[in-house]
């Protein structure tokens, strides 16, 4: 005898005024579509509610990052601004100082020369806080491509590849070159 049972043996849950009465296969198999669509309708609805919270979070992560990246461009902007303002306030002195020299008509030259050499003190002074350093290397020192330019390369008796004079300074500004030493250089020995 078959145990198994049949899904015309099957018992529906209560459906109607017979609740003991065997389905049929059409009914048992209309029934096992209805509980699959219930549960797929739920999943679908739980899975619509995670996409609607992800698609939120995502803009809102997009949006924040785009905040992000126009905070930083701003910040960068302002920061080269004031770097310029900064440096160009420091050299108002330097101008005011070089206006005043020019005022007097009737100037010296001792007067001229010590007007110069506090102008000049001053120019270095805003260098100074701007970070603005001279190249000036020491005669003798080891040539620096990185530093310096050699103009001319002369025979000298000092070691080859060696500064022998400095033509013009250099600078160098937060660790780059602004502008390298003008030298000349000891020739290599024929």
């Amino acid at each position: 005898m078959n145990q198994n049972p049949t899904p015309a043996q099957t018992v529906a849950p209560s459906v109607g005024p017979k609740a003991d009465t065997p389905l049929s296969p059409e009914e048992a198999l209309a029934a096992a579509d209805a509980n699959t669509l219930r549960t797929l309708a739920q999943e679908l609805s739980t899975v619509k509610a995670q996409n609607a919270d992800l698609a939120d979070q995502f803009l809102r992560a997009k949006a924040e990052a785009e905040n992000a990246r126009r905070r930083a461009e701003d910040e960068t902007a302002k920061a080269r601004k004031f770097a310029v303002e900064s440096f160009a306030e420091s050299l108002l002195a330097v101008a005011d100082s070089l206006e005043a020299g020019l005022a007097i008509k009737q100037a010296t030259a001792e007067q001229l020369r010590q007007g110069s050499e506090a102008t000049l003190q001053q120019l270095k002074s805003a260098f100074e806080r701007n970070k603005v350093l001279e190249i000036v290397p020491a005669v003798a020192s080891r040539f620096d491509p990185h530093l310096h330019q050699a103009i001319s390369v002369v025979p000298a008796e000092q070691e080859p590849h060696t500064v022998v004079a400095v033509l013009q300074k250099g600078y160098l500004i937060a660790d780059r070159v602004l502008r390298p030493a003008l030298v000349t250089v000891a020739a290599a020995p024929n």
